[in-house]
């Protein structure tokens, strides 16, 4: 069923990142904190956070140990201004 307009929705983000100490969301959604959006880990490397946004189209980042990463399950991509690839996601 389609969001009603301003109707936000739970959308659950997952990255692998073993042996990772610290991993971070950061995107569009958040105006690129990497303090708002600290992820879990399951123990066996598997990193979630699940926000709550409204529908759109965002661009997300993983801040991975200190390094940005784009999302190598979404296919979805954009060149950002500092010429690397940020994820993109649209919310219904």
């Amino acid at each position: 069923m389609p969001a009603k307009r301003g109707q936000k929705r739970r959308v659950t983000f997952s990255i692998s990142a073993p042996g990772a100490k610290d991993v971070c969301l950061a995107g569009s959604f958040n105006n690129w904190s990497t303090g708002k959006h600290h992820m879990k880990s399951n123990g066996d490397g598997l990193w979630t956070k699940t926000v709550i946004i409204p529908p759109g189209t965002y661009e997300y980042k993983y801040l991975v140990g200190g390094e940005w990463r784009h999302d190598p399950n979404n296919q979805n991509v954009a060149y950002n201004e500092h010429g690397t690839l940020n994820s993109v996601i649209d919310v219904k």
